[in-house]
């Protein structure tokens, strides 16, 4: 007998399948991102006080999170995804500024810049979403 969500007519098994195919794209996104901060790290800002051990973290950060939504079925890692995304974006955002972020100015040209900021972008969106689909699937008791 195939159960039927409460909801739809589709099995209950395709949410599942839901929730990873949205957990796959927001774990490229987080590992693209740290990968170019660690490129960036290694291009010349390891030796920016603040700034390069933030973007050590920040690789660090985004290779560990990007296996963790792969394999670990819990809400936090999704989290942990939003904040990455939010937090490095916002950083980014700020360097933009005539201010800066901690004595440096950057702009929004160069594929680094892009890459990052639509990666951090991605990972907000798909883990707000992931967040959505997994969390509401669990309030409705199936």
């Amino acid at each position: 007998m195939v159960e039927l969500s409460r909801t739809s007519a589709r099995p209950a098994a395709a949410r599942p399948a839901r929730s990873f195919a949205l957990r796959v794209p927001l774990a490229l996104c987080v590992l693209a991102s740290g990968l170019v901060h660690l490129y960036l790290w290694d291009d010349g800002m390891k030796v920016v006080a603040v700034v390069g051990p933030a973007f050590l973290v920040n690789a660090v950060g985004g290779i560990v999170l990007a296996v963790l939504v792969l394999v670990w079925r819990h809400w936090l890692p999704l989290l942990g995804a939003i904040g990455f995304g939010l937090a490095t974006l916002g950083a980014f955002i700020v360097s933009t500024t005539p201010a800066g972020f901690f004595g440096v100015r950057e702009t929004w040209d160069g594929w680094p810049q892009l890459v990052s900021a639509g990666t951090e972008v991605g990972a907000i969106v798909l883990g707000a979403v992931a967040l959505a689909v997994e969390h509401g699937r669990r309030r409705r008791g199936v």
